[in-house]
């Protein structure tokens, strides 16, 4: 059973007048500290087996929780990857196109958020900074966001 075990992710590419919100992990971050990613985290089990959209909600609370902003109700599944952490543990990784709805961006926990960017999606495709699985969800996210008209 162990072979069925892996962590569920979730990121969101948060949209606000033509820019993404990006953050460069935290150095105490276990995995890719210091790296430019949307924001997002790890599904968590609360005890209730029933629970109804728990990766949007999932996402809402890390949003919040992460930058401190809000996010539309409405948001648009983009991919799922696989991949292993630094450690070698196993991750489905699972990333939502969403909408800024209020708040001032701000690191709410500095352990997980360095720093705080707002990109345009040229600015995330040509930036050296940026890895490979940051720069291919901003590109898929886009192209949804240009095919809804956000």
């Amino acid at each position: 059973m162990d072979s069925y075990r892996h962590v569920v992710n979730v990121e969101g590419a948060i949209f606000k007048e033509g820019r993404y919100l990006l953050v460069v992990r935290g150095e105490a971050e276990s995995h890719a500290p210091g790296a430019l990613t949307l924001v997002g985290g790890k599904v968590e089990f609360f005890g209730n087996p029933d629970q109804d959209d728990i990766l949007e909600t999932t996402l809402r609370r890390e949003i919040l929780e992460e930058v401190t902003v809000e996010i539309e109700d409405e948001m648009e599944y983009i991919e799922s990857v696989a991949f292993s952490t630094d450690d070698g543990f196993p991750v489905v990784d699972v990333v939502f196109l969403c909408k800024y709805r209020s708040g001032t961006p701000s690191i709410g926990d500095a352990g997980e958020v360095g720093s705080l960017h707002w990109m345009t999606p040229q600015e995330v495709i040509l930036s050296s900074d940026v890895p490979e699985w940051t720069r291919r969800s901003i590109e898929k996210a886009d192209e949804k966001r240009i095919e809804l008209g956000w």
